[in-house]
């Protein structure tokens, strides 16, 4: 956390490349996120309803009470983590502090209302479904934004890192090396 802190991340090769392989399990998790939720309902109210209140049409029974607490007590720490991480990362980031505030704000609502609209739409009202519906995809996108711009700071700062290097690299040849005035004195003397 300390390279957090400070930002020396940027030039240690190591935690950049852990936070890479985290950025690429994090799109992973955002894929299936996807696959899940449209594996089994859509955007459309309908759809909604139907998988949290179920349809005697298609033999559907409604999510039971149980089956809602072990979801959401597996998905409300997970998602704490996650989300967690990611605006603790976007700290870092170049955007000001009106842009952090709101992507910190949006991303932990979301993900809040995420999991609290099915609860709405089971046990208060199936007008919720828009609820439901609508935080997930503000949810999704901001998960999305959190890691195009994390990987785009990583791929910066490993760009920067090496431009240091080389910079670096000929400062230490160049020292070896006298210039011309000091060549001239040698000479001289």
């Amino acid at each position: 956390m300390q390279y957090l802190q400070k930002g020396g991340f940027q030039r240690n090769p190591l935690m950049r490349l852990s936070l890479a392989f985290t950025t690429v399990f994090l799109i992973a998790f955002v894929v299936t996120n996807f696959a899940i939720y449209f594996s089994k309902m859509g955007l459309t109210s309908d759809s909604i309803v139907t998988y949290y209140n179920g349809s005697e049409q298609d033999f559907r029974p409604a999510r039971t009470f149980g089956s809602m607490l072990e979801v959401a007590h597996m998905h409300l720490p997970m998602m704490a983590l996650v989300v967690l991480m990611l605006t603790h990362l976007v700290m870092f980031a170049p955007f000001s502090r009106s842009t952090k505030v709101s992507f910190i704000s949006v991303t932990f609502l979301s993900a809040l209302l995420d999991e609290g609209s099915g609860w709405l739409v089971r046990f208060v009202s199936p007008g919720w479904a828009w609820l439901k519906a609508g935080s997930f995809v503000v949810l999704q996108l901001a998960l999305i934004f959190l890691l195009a711009s994390l990987a785009v700071f990583l791929w910066r700062s490993r760009r920067e890192s090496r431009e240091e290097a080389d910079t670096a690299e000929v400062g230490d040849q160049g020292a070896d090396v006298p210039d011309a005035a000091s060549r001239r004195e040698r000479v001289e003397t």
